[in-house]
């Protein structure tokens, strides 16, 4: 009897080393790579030294994590570096490691003292930054030779496009979190055509559309006729192919029952393996995150921040801190004054620069409120929004610290004459792509829906790379639940960025956060702040001269003389119509930040016409401040002259 059970245990593992032997998998193959950044470090640097320690952490993950894992290597604020691999949803822990370990080494050969750089192989990608990554650009495409007839191709682009439209659909809602998809379907009897699609697991469902739909869009100027493709995005990749290019075994492998003690067998062999990596990897951690507590005194990370959010004490800064690192608030590091106080750069004493803002005393909101505010604001994590690191509270003092930005602001460059030449077209699109994901993410992606109610040039501040960072949420506004309206009676913001619904009625929603989108992006390709066509023979507003245009089928008149020649007429074009559609009057005519988003990165997307703009700037009344908080207190007149604008935190 025991050699009856001894049989079949051996037989089982026989045969399972069998099927593991006739199903190895291949090497990966590299397929390209993008230095995304001309940028350089010095040899045998911190920065090297850095960069090789990264690529290690990611090499040694690659079999763990369900192959992806993100991180960010900190020892020194100038060196820090942000690191990703992923590979693709049907690739083993040994192929994926093994794929890592080779991108790993050739990304350095590629992009030899690169600071930014991006390797796709076959079955994985690796990329590191300097910077915040952006998971728009570079794309990059590969086709097969083979091109497929015209008479076929009908036939072919049809079936393609559905299966592509299906995967995406299954992808970006998938219930493995993976946020990967594989599927077939039959061209002939004989000839079958093969898909795949894929994202980066920790993105949104929509940001994950948004991404496949833009590269499902760059497949007819790349690659047309082809009978097999690849669009690579750093957030996204689609391919097909005539032929079974991943595993069908591992992706559409079925559970065949079993039972007695053969099941065990096989629960124990699949079991152990897991239980004894994972077991690892939270060892791993925990020894990690006691190291970094051991050296860690005013460092704040991301991940800091959201593993401690919950108590709110935790982001309090002792004044004592503040004062030192300001210089007793002195006047030489103050960077900013308005409504609501003023601004001061600060370091602490590891040398991180931040932003200060020192609210005034006046302030309405109460000591309880103040922290909460604080900890929402904090709890926004977005690569296009300031990230607020913590507060201090004593006595009459109610202070923010905020990571500090170098650039300024977008108004500091846009509408200076000298320095507005910095702000080359290619810039100016991807401050527009930018500012709109910001604005996505507080009005769908955040915990909380957000309203900002002060969208305007001079809250986009600019970092090393004149990347947009949306700032000052003074002002911003909570809705709840199903929430879609408020109406208020305290109106505050800035005259020209304000919806008529808003600055006339109280009446605010998140299309009142895409009108002054609009007029943003009216202003990016201009030049021209919104303010300078009052009492102008040229128009009565920013709006009515871009209506103009439009509707003279002119639009290339609006574009700023700064650029030159040097730009994409059909980007040009299709932001001004984008705008004009976010100033329409009727706020059910403005479409949503997430369409705005899809039309600004996909072509495939088609625009409605647009309807005339808001015609409320047009008037110039003169009449007493009638409870409206604007630039200036004693007039409420509709452009305001330095663009300031309250922004009290009061409660909600």
């Amino acid at each position: 009897m025991s050699f009856s059970k001894f049989s079949a245990t051996q037989f089982i593992l026989l045969a399972l080393f069998l099927f593991l032997s006739l199903t190895s998998e291949a090497s990966p193959i590299f397929s390209t790579n993008a230095c995304t950044d001309s940028v350089t470090y010095k040899p045998n640097g911190t920065f090297e030294s850095n960069l090789n320690v990264l690529l290690s952490v990611l090499t040694s993950n690659a079999s763990l994590h369900d192959g992806f894992y993100r991180t960010t290597l900190a020892q020194g604020t100038p060196s820090i570096i942000n690191g990703l691999f992923l590979c693709r949803g049907d690739a083993t822990p040994d192929l994926c490691h093994e794929c890592v370990a080779d991108a790993a080494k050739e990304i350095r050969r590629q992009c030899p003292n690169q600071t930014e750089s991006i390797i796709w192989y076959d079955v994985c990608l690796l990329r590191y930054s300097n910077n915040s990554f952006n998971n728009i650009v570079p794309s990059t495409h590969l086709s097969d030779n083979g091109s497929i007839s015209s008479a076929e191709q009908g036939q072919f682009d049809q079936l393609l496009s559905n299966m592509l439209q299906n995967l995406t659909a299954e992808a970006k809602d998938s219930q493995t979190g993976k946020k990967f998809a594989v599927g077939q379907v039959n061209l002939t009897s004989s000839q079958t055509l093969y898909g795949l699609v894929q994202c980066y697991p920790d993105l949104t469902s929509f940001d994950c559309n948004m991404c496949l739909q833009g590269a499902i869009g760059n497949l007819p100027n790349c690659c047309s006729n082809k009978k097999g493709a690849s669009v690579l995005f750093p957030a996204c990749i689609i391919r097909y192919e005539l032929y079974p290019f991943y595993n069908i075994t591992l992706t559409s492998l079925p559970v065949p029952p079993r039972s007695g003690k053969s099941n065990i067998s096989v629960i124990v062999a699949t079991t152990v393996p897991i239980v004894a990596s994972v077991t690892l990897f939270v060892a791993a951690c925990c020894f990690l995150r006691k190291r970094a507590g051991k050296n860690r005194k005013y460092t704040f990370t991301e991940d800091d921040l959201r593993n401690d959010l919950t108590d709110i004490e935790s982001l309090q800064f002792e004044l004592a801190t503040i004062e030192a690192a300001t210089k007793g608030f002195s006047d030489e590091n103050k960077i900013g004054q308005g409504g609501f106080g003023s601004v001061y750069k600060g370091i602490l004493p590891n040398g991180q620069e931040i932003a200060v803002k020192r609210l005034s005393v006046t302030s309405l909101q109460g000591a309880v409120e103040f922290k909460n505010e604080a900890a929402l604001v904090a709890k926004l994590q977005h690569r296009n929004l300031v990230r607020l690191l913590g507060f201090c509270l004593e006595g009459q003092e109610k202070i923010l610290i905020y990571e500090y930005i170098p650039n300024k602001s977008l108004d500091h460059f846009l509408f200076d004459s000298e320095k507005k030449g910095m702000l080359d077209w290619s810039r100016r699109y991807k401050i527009i792509m930018g500012i709109a994901r910001g604005i996505l993410y507080l009005h769908e992606d955040s915990q909380l829906r957000i309203i900002h109610r002060d969208l305007k040039a001079s809250n986009v501040l600019l970092d090393d790379n004149m990347k947009p960072k949306i700032s000052d949420f003074g002002m911003a506004k909570i809705f709840h639940g199903e929430q879609t309206q408020v109406n208020t009676g305290r109106i505050v913001g800035t005259f020209g960025y304000m919806s008529p619904e808003y600055a006339m009625r109280g009446q605010f929603s998140v299309k009142s956060d895409v009108f002054s989108f609009g007029v943003l992006v009216l202003e990016i390709v201009t030049g021209k702040k919104n303010t300078d066509f009052y009492q102008s023979q040229q128009a009565d507003d920013l709006l009515s001269y871009a209506w103009t245009n439009w509707t003279h089928k002119t639009p290339l008149e609006l574009v700023d003389p700064t650029l030159g020649g040097s730009y994409s007429r059909n980007e040009v074009t299709r932001c001004i119509h984008i705008a004009l559609l976010c100033v329409q009057e009727n706020p059910s005519d403005r479409p949503s930040m997430a369409t705005i988003a899809l039309m600004l990165s996909s072509y495939s997307v088609t625009l409605s016409l647009p309807r005339q703009p808001a015609t409320y700037m047009r008037r110039t009344p003169n009449r007493q401040n009638n409870g409206v908080d604007s630039d200036q207190s004693t007039s409420s007149i509709l452009w305001s002259t330095n663009e300031a604008s309250i922004t009290e935190l009061y409660p909600r």
